[in-house]
């Protein structure tokens, strides 16, 4: 086939159908030359057209590109670079490597890819991974819109697309298990459970090959293509099948009134060290993308995983315009940075006090409405958590998950910090001029122990990843409640569960907005594993059949959070004061075992707080009691008329460990007994009289 070839223009960068055919152009400083290469089926092992750009007619400064009239949606295409190959000088120009377009929308050729071909010496066309053409405006969004939900009104759900699903007890086909399209199918859960965000964990196309012989990597923190959804979470197999089906999972959700949060990896891509493969940044303009060391044939790495991605003007260009397209083209309502602070170095790996890259995506109007949140640390011992540099950024809190942690578990000292954690961390995060820095509170994430784990091992039991169990954090603030391990006797049994009604009770009873992980509100376990990021089995994936073996934590949970978010007093968005003088804001009072009197000692293991908002007529009473034996509360006295009910006790069975305040019982006592290593929320009610 003859083509009609014309010069292209410079922008936009990637391929964009205009004028009945595509634009193509890609980025590479230093090459001397540049093929694009056109296949006619996304496992051809050849393609069928190789077009040499001519560096006068097709190149604008070191922007490559040409137009080719005729070419539609779903054309498969790839790259070659020739240049010097001079590792020691930065260079990793080797035009045997087929490579990924950067701004790939789609990609292909998963049936025959291999990651070691792109490592080792010689031609890998047969086995290199094609992008896509995709027409980004051919889809019918149904008038879908961001929903646009105030971190105090949100609830997150951290997720993982393919291990939600993937379990044969899902109840699902075996083509839709682990997709987005099955995903669509669990919203309902979702929805009743009372979650208004997922934040998914990465769904940018990424390596599941990255990782030791014999495993995969599951959580997908490899990424190749920042704007391509990973085709394995797809249960369609045409070429543009991901983009459509993730477009009808957003859409699904949306109508559903639950915003879409991607985890974003823009720290470091899967071509790792100096031994990694050669996919797509190596390969097209290694300095460019990559910050290298003294000797540029190494990279440093400060991602801890084996490269870091420079926020230099190019790649700091490519995550501008893909965050933008991910909210424009694909409609999602924001992004959690993965160690975002690697985004506050400069171009050689510098401490920047306001980077510009940071700032950029603050104040960029696209992203004006999404949320943005920091993980405010990398890999290298840069910690930010609470200085993160951008007035939008809320935050993971970290110093939450370790004091709530190390509280429950009975550590000393810690109830002077539970308070500033219960009450939004404002020694962390104080308050801004015009609004509130908020923090994401969570007791566990993806990294780390499960929530079942956490109060099932005292130490980490990662011999499954093949690493002699020297990956993943050795201190977890974790207690087992007597008994290592899952098999437990009843008495521990009950004891694991009360701790766990003890974390959930806390987390939703705290200022901030609350994240929630995958499976904890039904136990779900990974057997002591904290770090099963190469674990795509039975042991991370979602076991659905614990939805009616646990569905007595289930209904407390839902309970919690349907408390939560129907009182105002939660969802205020300024730090409450201790004391309230005009008689309209919340406020909150602290006591101990008495009244007024809270025992801020380091051998303290106990406090109470009185949560009032006078203007909406909301009090609540809250008891916590990490000491090993039952405490004696002293009540706060109530004008007459009203009492205290009983809304959670987590020493109860279900169904009295959770009242709705319309059935709650009613407390007749002028002291309230906490059981130990327990947990009370009281709320005042006006009794008919």
């Amino acid at each position: 086939m003859t083509l009609d070839i014309l010069c292209g223009q410079s922008f936009p960068l990637g391929a964009t159908i205009r004028d009945q055919g595509v634009n193509f152009c890609v980025y590479s400083e230093g090459a001397t030359a540049i093929e694009l290469l056109l296949f006619d089926d996304p496992d051809a092992p050849q393609p069928s057209q190789v077009i040499i750009l001519d560096p006068k007619q097709n190149r604008t400064f070191r922007y490559w590109h040409i137009f080719i009239p005729g070419l539609q949606s779903g054309q498969i295409y790839a790259y070659r670079a020739q240049g010097a190959f001079a590792p020691e000088q930065g260079l990793r120009f080797d035009c045997s490597k087929v490579l990924l377009d950067p701004y790939a929308r789609a990609v292909v050729g998963w049936h025959h890819y291999s990651r070691q071909a792109a490592i080792h010496s010689g031609d890998n066309c047969a086995h290199a991974l094609r992008s896509v053409v995709v027409d980004s405006k051919a889809y019918d969004w149904e008038g879908d819109t961001p929903l646009r939900i105030p971190y105090s009104k949100t609830l997150i759900y951290e997720l993982h697309v393919g291990g939600f699903t993937r379990h044969p007890n899902s109840g699902l086909p075996p083509e839709k298990r682990g997709t987005y399209a099955g995903l669509i199918e669990k919203i309902p859960y979702l929805k009743e459970l009372g979650i208004t965000a997922v934040e998914l964990m990465p769904i940018h196309q990424f390596d599941e090959e990255d990782a030791r012989p014999g495993l995969k990597n599951y959580w997908g923190y490899s990424t190749m293509a920042f704007f391509a959804p990973h085709r394995h979470y797809s249960e369609r197999r045409d070429p543009l099948g991901p983009v459509d089906e993730f477009r009808d999972l957003v859409k699904a959700l949306h109508k559903a009134g639950i915003e879409v949060i991607l985890d974003v990896v823009f720290n470091h891509t899967a071509e790792g060290n100096h031994e990694g493969p050669t996919l797509s940044f190596r390969g097209l303009s290694n300095e460019d993308y990559y910050i290298l060391e003294h000797n540029k044939a190494y990279y440093r790495n400060y991602s801890g995983c084996g490269n870091t991605f420079k926020m230099s003007a190019v790649s700091g260009n490519l995550i501008l315009d893909c965050l933008r397209y991910w909210v424009s083209e694909m409609h999602v309502d924001g992004f959690r940075f993965d160690l975002a602070s690697i985004l506050s170095r400069s171009i050689t790996g510098a401490i920047l006090e306001d980077a510009p890259i940071i700032w950029m995506i603050n104040s960029d109007p696209i992203l004006a409405s999404t949320k943005i949140i920091a993980e405010a640390w990398d890999s290298a011992g840069l910690y930010q958590v609470g200085r993160f540099a951008g007035d939008r950024f809320a935050e993971w809190n970290a110093p939450y998950r370790d004091d709530i942690r190390r509280f429950i578990k009975s550590d000393a000292g810690m109830v002077r910090t539970l308070a500033a954690r219960l009450m939004g961390s404002a020694d962390l995060y104080p308050q801004l001029e015009d609004e509130l820095k908020y923090s994401i509170n969570f007791v566990t994430c993806h990294d780390g122990l499960t929530l079942n784990d956490l109060v099932s091992y005292n130490y980490k039991h990662n011999e499954a990843n093949d690493e002699d169990n020297q990956d993943g954090i050795n201190e977890n603030w974790s207690w087992n409640c007597g008994i290592e391990g899952i098999l437990a006797n009843p008495t521990v049994e009950s004891l694991r569960l009360r701790q766990i009604k003890n974390f959930f009770t806390i987390l939703l009873m705290s200022q901030g907005t609350p994240m929630i992980l995958m499976g904890d509100e039904v136990r779900r376990s990974q057997k002591g594993n904290n770090n099963a990021y190469c674990q795509d089995s039975e042991l991370s994936w979602f076991d659905w059949t614990a939805v009616d073996q646990n569905s007595d934590l289930l209904q407390f949970v839902k309970g919690l959070i349907k408390l939560t978010q129907s009182l105002e007093c939660f969802t205020y968005e300024r730090h409450l004061v201790n004391t309230d003088h005009s008689y309209s804001l919340p406020y909150v009072t602290w006591h101990g075992i008495r009244l007024g009197q809270p025992d801020w000692s380091e051998d303290s293991h106990s406090l109470a707080v009185t949560l009032y908002y006078p203007q909406k007529e909301e009090k609540l009473h809250i008891l916590l009691n990490a000491y090993w034996e039952p405490l004696l509360f002293e009540l706060p006295p109530l004008d007459k008329y009203v009492h205290w009910h009983q809304i959670v006790n987590t020493a109860l069975l279900s169904p009295r460990d959770f009242r709705e305040p319309q059935t709650a019982p009613q407390v007749l006592t002028k002291k309230y007994q906490v059981k130990a290593r327990s947990s009370v929320v009281l709320m005042a009610q006006r009794n008919s009289q």
